[in-house]
Parts: structure tokens; sequence; C-alpha cells
């Protein structure tokens, strides 16, 4: 089992291993832009290697977005297929390489997650894992019921809660967390808990409440995107499950939990140095700074021709612009920004016209069966 740990290690990994495969690559995919891996993937199937990649059928960025990666796909000679609809969002992402090696990552295939910000992933050929990976990975293309078989194999909305609470309750000395927003209530209770048990709690990250004798701060230096337990120096949780209900309720995410030895101590000592803020020299650049500014001035434009729209409205402008800026794949030119930007804003706002559309259908139809 090896540990991956960004902005660090790079793509190099990803590349060595798609370039690995002789007979089969199975890809989940949420977000995909770097070029390097779509040439490898076209480089694979020119080889003779089976490429089936499977897309989430919802992101950020919109359905336009998303046409696009597809299209992408088929042109390098993938087979296709769209995830169901019965969830929020589809957003684990992994890798089967032949059928023998898992690349589980708790990071997207873009230049974001990769080269600016603190995530991780583990490739791993343990015969368990990778048959279980298959399975998930033939279940959500077809569209059938998946059944976890593996307590350390977490798949949300299934068996990732019941699966993270015995893993946080099962603390005894230190709970090390990096996590973008802790926020369900059970999750929480399970720390106040432990830190009442004497059980050491540190967050790099969020917390959506103040909890005695668990200690939060940010990140500094580097973006966010990983969701890591690290549990009395033993044992680690890594995946795409934040503490928060939506992700280990109602969107598929994956994690595994880990024990080999150099992987937690390696984990370990990332953390540390991430606590006392000491490896900041792969921060983003200035660069993403004018990047903000500009889609900031986007979405004054946007905002400005919407002026007697209801408040709902106005909501949703402010919600695109946060989730964009989140979103945003790589640090392009300011241009590339403003557009993306607009992009979301307009499907915020279809989205939003829509539900208060529907309310108000919702409201009237009410109404006349009352006054009948």
């Amino acid at each position: 089992m090896k540990l991956l740990v960004q902005p660090g290690d790079g793509i190099a990994p990803l590349l060595a291993g798609i370039r690995s495969a002789r007979r089969s690559i199975e890809i989940v995919i949420f977000r995909l832009d770097l070029r390097e891996i779509e040439v490898a993937l076209k480089a694979a199937v020119a080889r003779g290697v089976k490429v089936q990649a499977l897309v989430a059928y919802t992101s950020r960025n919109g359905e336009r977005s998303l046409r696009k990666l597809e299209q992408r796909l088929l042109d390098c000679g993938a087979t296709v297929t769209r995830t169901a609809d019965d969830l929020v969002r589809y957003h684990d992402k992994f890798m089967i390489i032949d059928r023998r090696v898992l690349y589980l990552f708790a990071f997207n295939y873009t230049a974001i997650d990769i080269r600016h910000s603190r995530s991780f992933g583990i490739i791993t050929r343990n015969r368990q894992l990778v048959q279980e990976a298959v399975k998930l990975f033939e279940a959500d293309v077809t569209r059938q019921t998946y059944t976890p078989a593996l307590s350390n194999f977490l798949v949300s909305p299934l068996n990732a809660r019941r699966e993270l609470a015995a893993f946080i309750r099962g603390a005894r000395k230190k709970l090390l967390i990096y996590d973008t927003q802790i926020s369900d209530r059970e999750m929480i209770k399970l720390l106040q808990s432990r830190a009442k048990a004497g059980v050491e709690i540190r967050v790099i990250g969020n917390l959506s409440k103040p909890v005695e004798g668990v200690t939060v701060q940010k990140l500094r230096g580097l973006r966010l995107h990983t969701r890591t337990i690290i549990r009395d120096g033993h044992q680690a949780f890594i995946g795409s499950q934040s503490l928060r209900r939506a992700e280990l309720d109602k969107r598929r995410e994956l994690g595994l939990i880990v024990r080999e030895p150099k992987v937690v101590r390696r984990l370990l000592d990332t953390f540390e140095a991430d606590w006392e803020g000491k490896e900041i020299a792969a921060a983003q650049p200035a660069g993403i700074a004018s990047a903000a500014r500009a889609a900031q001035k986007a979405i004054k434009a946007v905002a400005s021709d919407l002026p007697s729209l209801a408040p709902e409205v106005s909501e949703a402008v402010i919600s695109a612009f946060t989730g964009t800026i989140d979103e945003i794949d790589e640090i392009p030119e300011s241009e590339q920004v403003a557009e993306t930007v607009k992009e979301a804003v307009i499907v915020a706002v279809k989205e939003t016209v829509r539900d208060v559309v529907a309310e108000a259908v919702k409201e009237a139809v009410q109404g006349v069966k009352d006054a009948a």
C-alpha cells in the first residue's frame, strides 16, 4: 500500500498507473481538467486497453461542462457511462488498473486539487479491496444495488456513517482530523464524547460550532481538499466523506480505513507539519488573487442585470459565486474565470427560478383545494 500526498507527489503516479495497464482501466470521474491524463487514456486505448469511464451525472460546473468532458473521453476511445441521478451527487474518485490495483483519491483529476491543495490518495493491491471496488464500479455503471461487504471500505450513503462513527468512537488517545466542514450533529456529539473522555482532538479545517476540548485551525499556505482522520497514531481514514450529513447520507462518496504503518506515519508527519505551518512553499500563486477579483467583477456584472428578480435569485447568485471560486479547476486567465462564473450563475439562477415557480404552483393548487 502506498500513500499519495498532494501537492508533493503530483500527477506522475496516476500517469504511471494508466501507462501500466495491459487489459483494462475502470475510472470514476467527478471532475477532470488535466490533459496529461486524457492523453494517457487515449494512448492506453491505442495499445488495446479497454477504458471504461463512469462520469458523475451532475456537478457545480453544470451540464455543459459534463457534456464536454464526456465528449473528450469518447474522443479518447473510452466507453463512457453517466451515473444514476438517485443521489444528490456522485463524488467518489477512484481508478482500477487491470482489476489488480486500486487507486482511491480524495482529490479530483484537476490541477487545483493535485498541484495546489492538500489532499491524499491510496494505491493498493489488496485483493479484497480491489474486488470490492470492482463490485462498486459495476453496480454504479449498471445502476444496480451495491451492498457493502468490508468494514474498511466506506461507501456513502450505505455504510460510511456507521463505520466512521465506530472509528471515532474507538479513539483512546488522539484524533487528528482534516475536514473542510464538520457539521453533522451525530459526529459532533461523538467528538464531544471523545474529548470529554480525554482524547486529544485537533482539526485542520472547519467545525460548524465550537466544541470544548476540540482545537480547530485553518490550513495555511494550501487549499484544503481532503477528508482524513488519524486515530491513535495507528489507523487512518482517507476518503471523500466530510463529517457532514450530505456526504454521509445523500451522496456517493468513497473512503478507506488503513492500518499500514508507513502510510499512517507519513500522514502523521504531514498533519503535524501542516499544524505548525511548516509546509507553505506550494501555496497558491498570486495569480489566483487576480483571478478571484475577475470573478467578483463578473458576478457584479451579472447581478446588476437582475435587479427585479426575487430574493431567492440573489441568494443563488451569491451561492454560485462562492461555489464557483471553490470549484475552479486551475488558475486560468481572468477572462476564462469570468466566463466560468457567468455560466455557473446562469445555471444557479435557472434552478432557483424553477424552484420558485414550482413552489408558487404548489401554493396555488393548495389555495384552490382550500377554496373548494
